[in-house]
């Protein structure tokens, strides 16, 4: 048995960490116009936010297609692949997990055990680093059946402030007249996945109360973990600058967490908008090195 592990862009891992790992990646696209861009191929996150910038539009986002997903399997079955784990942002969100599941079923030779991870960016990464690191001392099903345990709330969970409304708005979310209103009091919402959907769980007139209240809702989700190797991750759009000091905060006031910056690429960005913010909060044991 020789087992690949797979997860779709919307993980956000560097190039670094998939090498160091030996992780395959299928992208899923956004689209501007008549031009469609593959995640972290075709267009870099600074990339996609300067031209989403520009336009009227928002753009559109797509799943892989089964075909492309065809083609990887068969690209690991030449490469003497018998299994593949694969790992999708949630498929209360997108249709990747359903078309990676398709795709395993038209290629022979090669089984694809597909884990839909109720949620997305770095939480999602983490399951599939998790997987690399232990699919070789530990027996597959006993391994699926670690990882599927993990994508509940006991061992991961996020939290996200969105800027503005303007995405929403523009994704058909809520009203212009909610928008508007919004935006003259200058509400700032903080979202979550809840059964792998993105809901809004608070409105927050300004965004510095906004990440106050995450570091509240970061404790107890802290306190409700059922591992003990936290690893928090704050994940931001087109913000490093902001991220960094929140990172810092962070750090200093949960002191046995280790904390991690990340963004959200162009697929996520598309819906949260540019400047969103958020933090992962993970706790099961794996070796982020090289994050």
């Amino acid at each position: 048995m020789k087992i690949a592990i797979v997860v779709d862009s919307t993980a956000y891992l560097s190039d670094e960490i998939k090498e160091k790992n030996d992780i395959y990646t299928i992208p899923l696209n956004t689209i501007f116009g008549d031009d469609t861009y593959r995640e972290d191929i075709d267009i870099t996150p600074e990339e996609f936010y300067d031209k989403m910038r520009a336009q009227e539009e928002l753009p559109m986002t797509s799943q892989p297609s089964i075909g492309d997903y065809i083609l990887l399997l068969e690209e690991l079955y030449k490469k003497g692949y018998t299994d593949v784990i694969s790992f999708h942002l949630s498929s209360s969100i997108s249709g990747t997990l359903q078309n990676a599941v398709a795709a395993g079923q038209s290629v022979e030779g090669i089984t694809l055990h597909a884990v839909d991870s109720k949620i997305a960016c770095t939480p999602l990464g983490l399951l599939a680093v998790y997987a690399a690191q232990h699919k070789d001392d530990t027996p597959l099903e006993e391994l699926l059946e670690t990882l599927n345990r993990f994508t509940n709330k006991d061992y991961l969970d996020a939290y996200f402030v969105v800027d503005d409304l303007t995405n929403l708005k523009k994704g058909g979310r809520l009203s212009n007249a909610q928008a508007f209103v919004g935006q003259l009091l200058k509400i700032k919402p903080i979202l979550q996945f809840e059964e792998g959907k993105i809901v809004a769980i608070q409105k927050i007139r300004t965004k510095k109360k906004a990440l106050s209240k995450v570091e509240d809702l970061v404790q107890e989700a802290i306190d409700k973990q059922a591992g003990d190797n936290i690893v928090l991750t704050v994940i931001h759009a087109n913000i490093e600058d902001e991220a960094k000091e929140f990172q810092a905060k962070l750090a200093s006031k949960f002191k046995d967490a280790t904390v991690l910056i990340s963004h959200f690429g162009p697929v996520i960005g598309t819906h949260l908008g540019e400047h969103a913010i958020g933090v992962s909060i993970t706790s099961f044991d794996v070796d982020v090195t090289g994050f």
